[in-house]
C-alpha cells in the first residue's frame, strides 16, 4: 500500500476530522532547511498535521534532553538532576540515567530528522516511524487495528518519556530492531501545553507499520462497532 493509497484507506476508516499521520526519517536532505525551532520541538511536531514539513538537526534543537531523544548528541550531565530535582519526573538521578542507558539510543551519523505529513510522501522507503497524534475515539481504532494480528501483551505499549521520546526514540529503536511493538505517548506534563488537550500519540515503527498496512483493509476499522465512533469524530453524532 502506498502512502497515497494509505491516507485514501485512512480518510475511509476516520473521517475528515482525523489529522492524517505523519512520518519521519533521518537523511542527507532536508526537507525544511529554513526551520526555527522553539525550545521544545513538539509544537513544532504537532504543526507537521496541518502540512509544514519540519527539519530537525543538531543545531536547531536546543533543549538537552530532545538533542539525546533526536539522537543527535548524548545526554547532557545536567538532564538527569533536572528531570529529578526541577521536574520531579523520578526521584533519584540515578534512575534517569539508568533509564536512559537501557533505551539504547544510538547518536545518528545523518544531519536532518525529516517530518512530513504522510499525504506528502512519494513511498515509504528510509521511513523510521509513522506518528497519530488521536483523540481517545481515534486512539480506539488505532489499538484495535493494532491488536488485530498481534496477541502479544506488548502489542501497545506505555512507557516512561519525554514527549519527544514518545514520538520518536522508541519508535525510531524499535524500527532498527525490527519490532512489533507501538507506543501510546504525550503524557508529559512539559509536553502537554503545546498539543491539544484532547489528543495524544500514537508511534507505529515502520517495522510494525508494513505489518499493518498489509491488515487495515479487513481489520474492524471498516465494520459497524467503529462506523458509529467514526460518525462521533465527525460530529456526526455527539
Amino acid at each position: 500500500m502506498t502512502p497515497q493509497q494509505f491516507t485514501l484507506k485512512f480518510r475511509e476508516a476516520f473521517g475528515e476530522a482525523a489529522p492524517l499521520p505523519i512520518a519521519f526519517w533521518y537523511g542527507d536532505v532536508a526537507v525544511n532547511p529554513e526551520c526555527r525551532v522553539p525550545r521544545c520541538m513538539i509544537g513544532a511536531i504537532r504543526k507537521v498535521c496541518d502540512g509544514k514539513p519540519l527539519t530537525l538537526t543538531a543545531e536547531n534543537v536546543q533543549c538537552g534532553g530532545g538533542g539525546l531523544y533526536t539522537a543527535f548528541r548524548p545526554m547532557a550531565e545536567r538532564v538527569p538532576s533536572f528531570v529529578s530535582e526541577t521536574e520531579h519526573y523520578k526521584q533519584r538521578p540515578e534512575q534517569v540515567r539508568a533509564y536512559v542507558e537501557s533505551l539504547g539510543i544510538e547518536i545518528t551519523t545523518k544531519p536532518y530528522l525529516n517530518f512530513v505529513r504522510v499525504d506528502e510522501l512519494t513511498s515509504w522507503e528510509a521511513v523510521e516511524a509513522v506518528v497519530f497524534f488521536a483523540t481517545p475515539d481515534i486512539l480506539s481504532g488505532l489499538t484495535t487495528w493494532a491488536f488485530y494480528d498481534n496477541d502479544n501483551e506488548d502489542a501497545v505499549v506505555t512507557k516512561f518519556a519525554s514527549g519527544c521520546a514518545a514520538v520518536v526514540t522508541f519508535a525510531a529503536v524499535e524500527n532498527r530492531k525490527g519490532g512489533r511493538r507501538t507506543f501510546l505517548g504525550m503524557f508529559d506534563p512539559s509536553a502537554r501545553p503545546l498539543v491539544p488537550k484532547n489528543e495524544l500519540t500514537f508511534a507505529v515503527p515502520m517495522s510494525r507499520f508494513k505489518e499493518m498496512l498489509g491488515t487495515m483493509p479487513d481489520s474492524a476499522l471498516y465494520e459497524h462497532a467503529f462506523s458509529v465512533v467514526r460518525r462521533r469524530i465527525n460530529g456526526e453524532i455527539g
